[in-house]
């Protein structure tokens, strides 16, 4: 099979202190959860519990508020201790529930009771995903709500594509997910996919693992919804949907060329990621909110890398004490990958789990490039990967150091999508795409 990809730069990123994609570990259940507000893109939930009431594994405690919200619920059954709130690295606070641990539960440990979804209609799939509170699990969390309202102007085919692009090795989550759940991602991809009234489903693997695309790929069959896999390269950023979408482009018009039946076109691309697949399959087949997901977590500072299957809301703190520790005094800690996740403010670790934590990373000095930050030797090796086409280190300069100059770039700095390429290659450690991503949002 042919291997697609995207055009100009980007990287072939590893790290030896993520993860090794071995099988996932169960991780202890807390014995204090926080569960925050907001799991999402959009407003806090409104809490409909307080200080002292019970809660049962899986019951609804935070109602969804206008567009971007979404419903949170119990991962654990136990009594609310109190209300907390603690600031974002982005000077944002966030607001959540403590729940210490306590009584039986609904569904750890209890045979699994699968409902039937095959014969209900789309907006009756699409209603019990909002009703579980299902989002988008990376990013920002966009609620599949939210995603179903935008998929009602849409006039041409729409092809679900499930991203399963391993450009980052700190997304060993997502990989042994897919090696140990492929029948519940694949029949996730098919409730989506009738629910929003898909014509296709393309299965996008890195090459390399074309292993985990088969299997996929095998599991679809059994559903009526056609579906089709297609290698992408594992150069990195290449599951940016800019990129992704480039690479199916050039998919699409190579099999236009082939002799045999014409394909119909791909048509509007709808992305979705594995963990949210899974987690929409068990809202229809086990009537189940996300309670948990995998999390890949390590750095130089963690003593025992390893996948875990964490419940949601349980404190980093804990995560970190599984894997024995930390080996010294980390310099950062990011909650995802350390090439576009987010830090954590004044290394919280208290802070929690949510649904869109694919990854935890404690990173010593020696990984960060410390704080000593050098002067531009304008080698251009931040051009040569920019997937975008941008000259990092003019838009940088030109903001830095030359603010009364910005205008005459600022029509380029949305282009940039933030992937990080140029700061990883950058032998002065400048924070080339942060700051030119701040300038787009006028946070300069």
């Amino acid at each position: 099979m042919n291997v697609y990809s995207f055009p100009q730069g980007g990287i072939h990123f590893t790290d030896p202190t993520a993860p090794p994609p071995a099988e996932s570990v169960v991780a202890f259940l807390p014995v204090l959860s926080v569960l925050p507000l907001v799991q999402h893109s959009g407003s806090k939930a409104l809490p409909l519990v307080s200080g002292g009431s019970s809660v049962r594994e899986g019951m609804l405690i935070g109602l969804a508020q206008g567009p971007g919200s979404a419903h949170i619920h119990a991962t654990v059954p136990g009594q609310v201790l109190r209300m907390v709130s603690w600031k974002m690295a982005e000077g944002l606070t966030n607001e959540g529930l403590v729940i210490r641990l306590k009584g039986s539960f609904e569904q750890l440990g209890k045979p699994e009771e699968r409902f039937s979804w095959e014969g209900l209609e789309p907006k009756e799939l699409q209603q019990c995903i909002v009703e579980y509170g299902i989002v988008e699990m990376e990013g920002p969390g966009r609620p599949l709500g939210d995603l179903f309202a935008s998929l009602a102007t849409v006039s041409q085919p729409i092809t679900l594509v499930v991203r399963c692009v391993f450009d980052d090795p700190w997304l060993v989550a997502d990989y042994v997910l897919c090696r140990e759940r492929a029948a519940a991602v694949a029949e996730g991809s098919s409730i989506l996919g009738r629910a929003c009234g898909v014509s296709h489903i393309v299965y996008a693997v890195s090459a390399q693992e074309k292993d985990v695309g088969t299997r996929l790929l095998a599991e679809a069959q059994a559903y009526d919804i056609p579906a089709s896999l297609v290698l992408v390269s594992s150069r990195y950023p290449q599951r940016n949907p800019r990129e992704l979408e480039l690479a199916l482009r050039a998919y699409e018009r190579r099999r236009g060329k082939q002799d045999g039946p014409v394909e119909p076109a791909l048509g509007s691309l709808l992305i979705q990621g594995p963990a949210t697949l899974a987690a929409v399959r068990d809202a229809l087949v086990l009537h189940r909110p996300i309670l948990d997901r995998y999390v890949a977590v390590g750095g130089s500072a963690v003593k025992k890398p390893q996948v875990m299957k964490v419940r949601i809301g349980t404190r980093i703190g804990d995560l970190f004490a599984e894997c024995g520790g930390f080996t010294g005094e980390p310099q950062r800690i990011i909650l995802g990958s350390p090439l576009s996740g987010r830090r954590v403010f004044e290394k919280n670790l208290d802070e929690p789990v949510i649904k869109t934590s694919y990854a935890l990373g404690a990173l010593l000095a020696k990984q960060t490039g410390g704080t000593v930050v050098r002067s531009c030797i304008g080698c251009g090796s931040c051009r040569a990967v920019c997937p975008v086409g941008l000259d990092p280190e003019a838009l940088f300069k030109g903001l830095v150091f030359f603010k009364q100059k910005q205008e005459q770039h600022s029509a380029r700095f949305g282009e940039c999508h933030g992937c990080g390429c140029c700061d990883l290659v950058c032998p002065s450690r400048f924070s080339l795409s942060t700051a030119i991503v701040n300038a787009a949002l006028g946070e300069h």
